[in-house]
């Protein structure tokens, strides 16, 4: 027997768990899927009585509000960081809070809530396509699975033709899922030691800042709208859960198990948002639709499944 073997432990140290922290991250994502899915009917619920670019700004005013008690104190400790990396910040504000929420309201104004949660159940997918951008490689099953749901989503959009006649509302919902997928690939690069609530704090009150002006055009040429519990209703749910909680649950999820697998929760979605619209605004989904959810999120499981 050697000496080295003759030292070596008899019984091996108990291994690190990593599935607490992953388990967390996947709730997380879970979480923040099944609280989105639920904005979507909500938006197409109110897309009669609010303009998009009201309800938006009002939705970041009332995110505002309801993060201010957890994370101004953060956000005042933290300034000077967040002044350093201003460019990073004000860049994911714009993608993930100013532009994708404005694109989902806009979009509501002339597709059903269904499509637009299929749509964006094409987001993970666009993921790819960053990461590819970025130096990746996506390999053959990757690419595969990126054809099988873009071609569920042009079925889908094309009422079982892939000669497209797009709906306005399909083509603002395409633009959002651009616009959530490069704001979750810029999460991976968030800068370190930017407190998560700081950071949501600092982007709701950019993303606000750069509606302003809009909202401003949209007051002005479109009148308000009636407050009443058709209206106040949506917009606490979009501005308290779809967006405080929401994007907080989302942000943690990705810092925990990255981007890719919260993508993989995310697929979810479009299930979450056919059965709440059935429920609640009575939208029948059919067997297209049914089979062009299939194709979606059988697309995008295999874009997103990794080898041994």
């Amino acid at each position: 027997m050697s000496l080295t073997a003759a030292r070596r432990p008899t019984t091996l140290p108990p291994r690190p768990a990593p599935f607490r922290g992953a388990g967390l991250g996947l709730l997380l994502a879970l979480l923040a899927t099944v609280v989105w899915s639920g904005s979507f009917v909500a938006t197409r619920d109110m897309a009669d009585s609010v303009p998009p670019v009201q309800a938006v700004f009002w939705r970041w005013i009332v995110a505002l509000a309801a993060v201010a008690p957890f994370a101004a104190r953060p956000f005042w400790r933290q300034r000077g960081l967040i002044r350093r990396h201003l460019g990073f910040v004000a860049l994911a504000s714009l993608f993930g809070v100013a532009l994708y929420n404005t694109l989902v309201h806009q979009a509501g104004l002339t597709t059903s809530a269904s499509n637009m949660g299929m749509i964006m159940a094409a987001s993970p997918v666009l993921m790819a396509v960053h990461a590819r951008l970025g130096g990746e490689r996506l390999g053959a099953r990757r690419v595969l699975g990126l054809a099988l749901a873009v071609a569920g989503v042009l079925l889908l959009v094309g009422d079982g033709s892939l000669a497209v006649d797009l709906a306005p509302g399909d083509l603002w919902m395409f633009g959002a899922a651009l616009s959530f997928a490069a704001y979750s690939a810029m999460l991976k690069r968030k800068p370190a030691g930017i407190d998560g609530l700081a950071f949501l704090f600092a982007t709701f009150a950019l993303g606000a800042l750069m509606l302003a002006p809009a909202y401003a055009v949209s007051l002005a040429v479109q009148g308000g709208f009636p407050v009443a519990a058709g209206t106040v209703g949506p917009l606490l749910y979009v501005g308290v859960l779809s967006s405080a909680v929401a994007f907080f649950a989302w942000n943690r999820a990705i810092a925990l198990i990255g981007a890719a697998r919260a993508g993989v929760v995310y697929y979810l979605q479009p299930v979450c948002v056919a059965l709440l619209s059935y429920a609640l605004l009575g939208e029948e989904l059919g067997v297209l639709g049914a089979a062009c959810m299939a194709l979606i999120l059988g697309g995008v499981a295999l874009a997103s499944a990794r080898g041994r």
